[in-house]
């Protein structure tokens, strides 16, 4: 009997997703309320972060420019995941995710015009200014400033990926841009959970729900590379 060597690139793309979900809830459950090992979390969470990088570096069938601006997001991403974690590092962190945001738009905007679709960025203008009027009496006055930066690029990156996925219709670049429009909401909603659960009401479970959120959103902004041989 033969046996048939099974490529490493082929094993590499069926298992990193089951070892990125390990990691993930390893990270998400290391709290108190579950595992109680905060070691734990400082360990699998940037590595779950780390993990994606991995997946969107795989996906080589992109553009140059695409492609290295969403690795530079995701690698600010990985810098605001380490910054959370400590102390005191919440506009550090904050500072990080802008940086990200901002470098997801640049990736979004390489074939697309900014806002050449508008009616997205009128959803989240609306969608924003609805959520910064609730949350706006439990945000401390230094944070209001940076809170109101944040959400603009956060907003703007969001749109930018649904007016590419609008523009992109029936484009061969339709399902990246699906994923690009995804990921935007999601990481909307996974902030819009993380601010409710800070400055108005805590929510039960909220590392659940911040994080599953989260990192689906960068495995849907790093699944909007292209993968080899896909163009």
């Amino acid at each position: 009997m033969t046996h048939t060597a099974i490529p490493w690139a082929t094993a590499w793309r069926y298992t990193l997703p089951w070892v990125l979900v390990a990691s993930a809830l390893l990270a998400i459950f290391s709290g108190p309320h579950a595992l109680d090992a905060e070691v734990l979390r400082f360990v699998f969470k940037p590595l779950t972060t780390v993990l994606i990088i991995a997946y969107a570096w795989s996906r080589a069938g992109d553009g140059p420019r695409r492609r290295t601006w969403v690795l530079v997001g995701l690698v600010f991403s990985l810098a605001g995941d380490i910054a959370l974690m400590w102390p005191g590092g919440f506009v550090a962190g904050l500072a990080a995710f802008l940086l990200a945001h901002l470098a997801y738009l640049v990736a979004f905007t390489s074939t697309t015009r900014l806002a050449a679709v508008w009616q997205p960025w009128v959803f989240y203008g609306v969608a924003s200014v609805a959520l910064l009027a609730q949350l706006w009496p439990g945000v401390p006055a230094a944070l209001q400033l940076p809170v109101v930066a944040y959400v603009i690029c956060l907003a703007a990156m969001a749109a930018q990926a649904a007016t590419w996925w609008l523009h992109a219709a029936g484009a061969p670049a339709s399902r990246e841009a699906g994923c690009a429009a995804l990921g935007g909401l999601l990481f909307v909603c996974s902030d819009a959970l993380l601010a409710i659960n800070m400055f108005l009401d805590p929510l039960p479970q909220a590392s659940l729900w911040v994080l599953s959120t989260y990192w689906a959103a960068q495995w849907c902004i790093a699944s909007s590379l292209a993968a080899p041989g896909r163009r």
